[in-house]
């Protein structure tokens, strides 16, 4: 099994940034794909940011390209979500998740974070 840890989201006015990371356990972080979803209230579960497992490929969603970077550091065992610019409309809680493959689709995950709140005041 693969434990993922998430830390640093936070509460910041429009326009500001957050870098989220998650810290995962094992010899094998390399073996895997990340992604990042994210959850606001009365929404589904939705794709934010995937990146391949030695970090060559990478996929956003249209609403925060430009704004959100993700990468990762297989030396580390970490991925993160560099988020600029943020928008009240990215309030949610955000999950990384770790699969086999790289997907948009959150059932293709297979090991995940306890989430971490971002919430983007006015």
């Amino acid at each position: 099994q693969v434990q993922l840890v998430e830390s640093g989201g936070g509460l910041v006015q429009a326009g500001g940034s957050l870098r989220l990371s998650c810290a995962a356990s094992g010899r094998t972080f390399s073996s895997y794909a990340m992604g990042w979803f994210r959850q606001a209230p009365g929404k589904e579960r939705d794709i934010v940011a995937a990146i391949t497992r030695t970090g060559g490929s990478t996929y956003y969603v249209d609403s925060v390209k430009g704004r959100f970077t993700i990468s990762r550091d297989n030396g580390k065992n970490t991925v993160y979500l560099q988020m600029n610019s943020l928008k009240p409309e990215d309030t949610a809680v955000y999950y990384c998740a770790a699969g086999r493959y790289s997907s948009r689709s959150q059932y293709e995950y297979d090991y995940w974070g306890q989430g971490t709140q971002v919430t983007v005041s006015t």
